[in-house]
């Protein structure tokens, strides 16, 4: 099976996309949708406990080699998503993209184009690039 395109994946929301077409309702289901993608990982960590969170300020500092940098900042994330829960933030975050494909397709972006240039963004700055 091949894999689908962003292109092929904006056409289809395109196409199903009924009930929001106002830029407003776009807009605020894209945030709602993107609230709920962040419950469901709140969730998978105060209600299942699959994951945790074990947040200590970074024990960076000036003169670490960017090597050092990478091996010692962590994410500070313990643990790993349930089945349950993997399942529930997969569905979340593919709402999130879908309403991030309709206003897309509403002010008429690439979101192929989009992935293209902030791949060549993150290639030309590298680790900078986020700063």
């Amino acid at each position: 099976m091949s894999s689908l395109t962003l292109k092929q994946f904006q056409d289809q929301v395109s196409e199903l996309l009924l009930r929001h077409r106002s830029l407003l309702d776009v807009l605020s289901k894209f945030q709602q949708t993107n609230a709920a993608a962040n419950r469901s990982v709140v969730k998978s960590i105060t209600e299942c406990g699959c994951i945790g969170i074990q947040a200590t300020k970074q024990a960076y500092h000036s003169e670490m080699t960017l090597d050092e940098a990478k091996d010692v900042l962590g994410n500070h994330v313990s643990g790993h998503l349930c089945e349950h829960c993997t399942e529930v933030v997969s569905a979340e975050l593919g709402r999130n993209l879908f309403y991030m494909s309709a206003l897309s397709n509403i002010l008429e972006v690439d979101l192929e184009k989009v992935v293209e240039n902030e791949s060549k963004k993150c290639s030309t700055l590298g680790l900078f690039n986020m700063s």
